[in-house]
């Protein structure tokens, strides 16, 4: 497997120090947060995507995903939600990224039904355009579908390979879902995982890793035993708790924490 980070750690910090932060701690990649306040977005310049595409080409580290904020089974017109994946696909594209982040985002007072049908309706339109571009859009184990029983309601009616799932591990623990059931669910759509630690159900502020309660050996261990190679993203949510430790100073253990949590399920 191979080790990225998400930018949501170091909330608008240059991308010349986001890459500088892989290479010395030994990241194979990083996932890049999609959202206006950050250095690189959808509104970027082509010049600017150039740019940010040869930087980290020449450092060689990937850019695993655009981390988006579109909400797929959210209420309302399918035309901006789909202008706004079209845009997250495009910026992916362009920096050479093979996937693109999406929330389901449903409204909890509606029925159920309805918004699983919004989001797979979304997704297949979507997902010609993913192909076209050689990219996947990933639905994140998030909000109001937390587990991959969730997710897999939806991404079971799309049925194409350029919808997949992001398996956030936070979110299928408080969704009271085991590993083993949400990599079942999964592994027919997964993309990549992503990994964190927080302090209980009550508490989630960012931890380093191993310090909280998530079950990351028993994650770690299952995706080795079905032989998945994928990408491990540690998305650290500085950007939401400002009181966390940064996440700069923490890497290079995360790293090896990781490495310990492979070297052990090998």
């Amino acid at each position: 497997m191979k080790l990225a980070f998400s930018t949501l750690g170091v909330p608008g910090l240059p991308l010349a120090e986001v890459v500088a932060l892989a290479t010395a701690h030994g990241y194979h990649g990083v996932e890049l947060r999609a959202h206006p306040e950050e250095p690189l977005n959808p509104e970027a310049t082509p010049a600017e995507r150039a740019e940010a595409a040869a930087l980290f080409r020449a450092a060689g580290v990937e850019v695993l995903g655009v981390a988006g904020y579109a909400r797929v089974a959210a209420p309302g017109d399918d035309t901006p939600v789909l202008e706004e994946i079209r845009a997250l696909l495009r910026l992916a594209h362009d920096l050479g990224a093979p996937y693109v982040r999406v929330f389901p985002g449903a409204d909890a007072a509606r029925p159920r039904a309805e918004g699983d049908e919004t989001a797979a309706r979304r997704l297949g339109v979507a997902a010609e355009d993913a192909a076209a571009l050689g990219v996947r859009i990933l639905l994140e184990t998030h909000d109001s579908h937390r587990t991959g029983a969730d997710a897999i309601r939806v991404l079971g009616p799309v049925g194409h390979r350029n919808a997949g799932a992001l398996w956030d591990v936070m979110h299928t623990w408080l969704g009271g879902e085991q590993p083993e059931q949400t990599y079942a669910a999964l592994a027919p759509h997964l993309g990549y995982v992503q990994v964190k630690d927080i302090a209980s159900a009550e508490d989630t502020t960012p931890l380093p890793l191993g310090a909280g309660v998530l079950p990351l050996a028993e994650c770690v261990e299952v995706l080795s035993r079905h032989d998945w190679d994928g990408w491990l993203c540690w998305e650290y949510e500085k950007r939401w708790y400002e009181a966390a430790a940064p996440l700069p100073g923490l890497l290079g253990a995360g790293r090896e924490h990781l490495d310990r949590l492979l070297n052990a399920s090998a």
